[in-house]
């Protein structure tokens, strides 16, 4: 199975391959056997055949498999297991092994009720109707979001707007704060990432370096020159992020 998806606007995404990978899982790369594998397979259902330079980026990680007695990676379960080591009167280690983020919540409270002896304060399950941070409006009401935050900031234009309603939701707007312009968000280091979205990152989002800015919290490293982007480094190595992430985690 190969999927061909809409990707930040202007791009495709096509993955996955299953490739057992040996060492350290920060060598993973995309190789080119792989890039010419998924090349080859999604031209035989595209309009045009994809070619070695409409690449404009590639990346890989590793997906860590129960060992289920599978002849091939590509067969191996994508469940996961927990393992709970809870002897008398020693704190309680509990593993975790495999996981998919499309069950992130799921595992997550089951592995709650498995700790829920040590953390006799715990609430329980809560999870199933709780948005994440911006998230609080419906599914199909993301153009209205749009629309308000356009309204609100007529400066952003609408690709603007809806890039910050994909990115922060709700929370767009509390970023913007009582900005009148685009000179209020300070400096422009790039396609629209200004001073002020990059330090709402580190500040609220833990980011720490560029690479974080532009790769982890959002992909706009594809839109950022070479130039830009170590202009963007040279900035986050300067400012010191205004609350620690140990402090902020104080506080949720």
């Amino acid at each position: 199975v190969v999927f061909a998806i809409p990707y930040e606007t202007d791009y495709t995404l096509i993955g996955t391959t299953d490739v057992e990978h040996q060492g350290d899982p920060r060598a993973a790369v995309c190789s080119a056997e792989e890039e010419a594998y998924l090349r080859r397979a999604v031209g035989e259902y595209f309009a045009a055949p994809v070619a070695e330079e409409d690449v404009v980026w590639r990346y890989s990680g590793v997906r860590p498999l129960i060992e289920d007695g599978a002849s091939k990676a590509s067969q191996a379960t994508r469940d996961y297991r927990l393992e709970l080591e809870a002897p008398e009167g020693v704190a309680p280690l509990l593993s975790v092994f495999g996981g998919k983020i499309t069950t992130y919540r799921r595992l997550a409270e089951e592995a709650m009720d498995r700790l829920a002896s040590a953390f006799p304060q715990a609430r329980g399950r809560w999870t199933a109707g709780a948005p994440l941070p911006g998230g609080d409006f419906s599914h199909d009401e993301v153009d209205v979001q749009v629309a308000r935050l356009s309204a609100a900031f007529p400066f952003l234009g609408e690709r603007w707007a809806r890039r910050l309603v994909r990115a922060y939701g709700t929370q767009a707007r509390d970023m913007l704060g009582a900005a009148a312009d685009e000179a209020a968000l300070g400096r422009r280091f790039g396609a629209d990432l200004t001073e002020r979205e990059a330090a709402w990152l580190m500040d609220r989002e833990w980011a720490r370096e560029a690479e974080d800015i532009l790769w982890r919290r959002s992909k706009l490293g594809l839109r950022l020159s070479a130039e830009e982007a170590e202009a963007l480094a040279a900035w986050c190595a300067a400012r010191q992020p205004s609350t620690s992430p140990a402090a902020a985690q104080e506080t949720l």
